[in-house]
């Protein structure tokens, strides 16, 4: 039996829930639970509220997902 493929999105993440998980706000403006995936926790990727984030869900339950890579937030500089 063949694991199903995750589906990918992106989204912003509102609020920092306790247990090391996170209220995810996506671009389709649907609300949902994520947790840091074990590579992320293993190297201590910091996740904060208004971090820019890529989730993975599986197609069976799309009210919780999988935080998979956080985005670096591009600085302007001005001279």
């Amino acid at each position: 039996m063949a694991k199903e493929e995750m589906i990918q999105f992106e989204g912003v993440v509102q609020e920092v829930l306790r247990d090391a998980r996170f209220l995810v706000k996506l671009d389709n403006g649907m609300d949902v639970a994520a947790y840091a995936s074990g590579k992320m926790r293993k190297f201590r990727i910091r996740i904060l509220a208004g971090d820019r984030v890529t989730l993975e869900m599986s197609p069976y339950d799309l009210s919780k997902a999988r935080i998979s890579f956080r985005h670096k937030e591009v600085q302007r500089r001005t001279h």
